[in-house]
């Protein structure tokens, strides 16, 4: 039950951090053709100010709880090492990882990135771990 429960907190945490990344990276970014530059600003700020209290909580929750979730089902490695779907896991929680180190560092330790400013990367990342989610169980 613990399991069922934290996987859920999980889902709905990851939902929150990728529902930003998209309505970012496909629709807030294309009102500039829309308004000029300081009403797009205005727009984003008012946006943003909403995102910054739920989405960078939402993240860490995302990748804790995914963390404890792979402790439950990565299982032993093999004498012929990983298997397929400890392989793809372990690709998904690398980005996981990687964007909630990110996410983190910039967030409350005000670390900017030096690359990757923008949220196009961390959103490919979603999308590569969403695609990685489906592919992770096919028998191989």
């Amino acid at each position: 039950m613990t399991f069922v429960f934290i996987k859920t907190i999980h889902l709905f945490a990851a939902f929150i951090y990728g529902g930003f990344l998209i309505t970012d990276n496909l629709f807030l970014n294309k009102i500039k053709r829309s308004y000029s530059e300081e009403e797009h600003a205005a727009i984003r700020e008012s946006f943003m100010k909403y995102v910054r209290k739920v989405v960078p909580p939402s993240l860490i929750v995302a990748v804790l709880t995914g963390l404890y979730l792979i402790s439950q089902v990565y299982g032993p490695i093999g004498p012929d090492g990983l298997t397929w779907f400890q392989s793809v896991l372990s690709l998904k929680a690398f980005l996981g990882i990687w964007l909630g180190l990110r996410g983190g560092l910039q967030v409350y330790f005000k670390i900017q990135p030096f690359v990757f400013k923008s949220h196009v990367l961390p959103f490919a990342f979603v999308i590569t771990i969403i695609f990685l989610s489906q592919f992770m169980y096919l028998p191989v």
